[in-house]
């Protein structure tokens, strides 16, 4: 039970200072846009002589939410090489650095009479968000047990969630999203920032990494006993050995040898479709469309803030509701499931727009696909891509893999979150339309070509990988796999 108790404590440590704080400086930035606004507006007066015209204070505003996707961007590409060189236990410690220096700038930005210093703070924001949208789920999966890997792996969707209804109560004009106290909302991320600082040097390294990575089997060995106790290791370090004896002598890949090897094929066209999918489905989107269609449902406009705390609570609670199912009801029925439903409530709530005006129940109906969208999203495609990377790649592509999956993450979202205007501009009620063709796409992959990962060891899901890569070669008997697993199941 300590054990357990061990692993609990490590999820949290990583995910307090990991992704809680991506979801939680997603949602800090909304409440205090219009004082922000402002802001700029009287610094450059005060500067210039002269204000902003409207189109300025805009374009000054979108340069600083876009600050975020590109520092995220930045954040995936540097995060292969630090999870390599410095460990995943250390990149996450380090990565609070990037948090501490946005917290200042932010903090300090309205002494400093500066807008710049919030644009540089939303860029770093996203720098830390970016490591450890990558890393932390390749640390918690590499340090859980085989039968408990994805849910583990999963709770960095859980603290997404977690960090996004968080920022949403703290940015609540009763509590840090007034006009005076708008600063210290923004620099208020420094908090879990510190809580991590304190608390993860006290649990071990991944012993995947420090195996397999570094070659150092005692520290593997003390590290897997501080996670699992006493109990007998022989079976999960015998596992360890294979998959070290299967890399032996191999480097860290990097990305672009990933697209160059053909062994890798599906396993690459697989994340690439998921992660890409992730962003490109709408769920964000549909925050952006909460308020409007609230206010039309009747509800009185001081009282939306609270209502939108329900939208990020669902995604709460199905995330956590997948925690406990993922490894009882398997990765694909999930991402399918999610995919087909957020597809069925994109064409009700195209539907419900459409009608908003004509029909009295309407608004409530689009008040209910809202909801319902963002759990059919939590319930699958929020938790089960993140996992994906870990359980599909070796320990020498994983750190590659996570820097293809989190640089296209954070290139959607910057893409999406730039064309949606533009969307809804042209194809007004029916700007959902690009957002259901993705989701009906994806679950015909999921269905044709992705393969079940739960329950396998890493070894085994790569050689079912790799008789797909290989499935014309074998047919022409050139390609054996190895002897021991040669009937894994498909």
């Amino acid at each position: 039970q300590l054990q357990n108790k061990i692993l609990i404590l490590t999820i949290c440590a990583a995910g307090i200072g990991g992704t809680f704080q991506y979801g939680y400086n997603i949602s800090i930035i909304n409440a205090p846009a219009s004082y922000i606004q402002v802001f700029m507006n009287t610094t450059w007066l005060e500067r210039m002589g002269v204000p902003l015209d409207s189109n300025m204070v805009l374009l000054l505003w979108s340069f600083t939410v876009s600050a975020y996707p590109l520092g995220g961007l930045t954040g995936a590409v540097a995060a292969g090489p630090m999870a390599i060189m410095l460990g995943r236990k250390m990149s996450l410690l380090l990565n609070n650095g990037f948090v501490i220096i946005a917290a200042a700038l932010s903090g300090c930005s309205r002494m400093a009479k500066s807008f710049e210093m919030i644009m540089l703070s939303r860029f770093f924001t996203g720098v830390n968000a970016g490591v450890s949208m990558n890393i932390q789920p390749m640390y918690l999966a590499e340090s859980a047990p085989k039968k408990l890997r994805g849910a583990v792996a999963l709770t960095s969707a859980s603290f997404t969630a977690l960090g996004l209804v968080l920022g949403q109560v703290v940015g609540l004009r009763e509590l840090l999203g007034g006009e005076e106290s708008w600063p210290f909302l923004l620099a208020s991320n420094v908090v879990p920032a510190l809580i991590q600082l304190t608390a993860l040097p006290w649990f071990p390294e991944s012993p995947r990494y420090l195996l397999i990575d570094r070659g150092d089997k005692e520290s593997c060995i003390s590290a897997l006993q501080k996670l699992r106790g006493t109990s007998d290791l022989s079976a999960e370090l015998e596992e360890m050995l294979a998959e070290q004896a299967a890399v032996k002598g191999q480097r860290a890949k990097n990305p672009w040898e990933l697209f160059q090897n053909p062994g890798l094929r599906w396993q690459l066209v697989s994340i690439v479709v998921l992660s890409s999918a992730m962003q490109l489905c709408g769920n964000d989107s549909m925050y952006f469309y909460a308020a409007y269609v609230f206010q039309e449902a009747g509800i009185p406009e001081d009282k939306i803030p609270y209502v939108v705390i329900g939208t990020g609570s669902c995604e709460l609670i199905t995330s956590v509701t997948c925690n406990m199912i993922i490894d009882y009801a398997g990765r694909r029925p999930l991402l399918l499931g999610g995919y087909i439903f957020m597809a069925a409530w994109a064409i009700v709530f195209m539907v419900a727009l459409s009608q908003q005006t004509q029909i009295s129940w309407m608004p409530y109906l689009s008040m209910a696909c809202i909801f319902a969208y963002i759990l059919s999203f939590g319930i699958g495609p929020a938790g089960v891509t993140g996992v994906l990377p870990t359980e599909v790649f070796d320990q020498m592509s994983r750190p590659a893999a996570y820097m293809i999956c989190g640089s296209l993450l954070w290139f959607n979202l910057f893409l999406v979150g730039t064309a949606f205007p533009f969307i809804v501009k042209s194809l007004a009620h029916f700007c959902y339309i690009p957002f259901l063709v993705v989701c009906v796409c994806t679950a015909l992959y999921v269905w044709f070509f992705l393969p079940e990962t739960k329950g396998k060891s890493f070894l085994e899901i790569s050689e079912e990988f790799r008789k797909r890569n290989f499935k014309a070669k074998t047919h022409g008997g050139f390609y054996k796999g190895p002897e021991e697993i040669k009937t894994t199941p498909l």
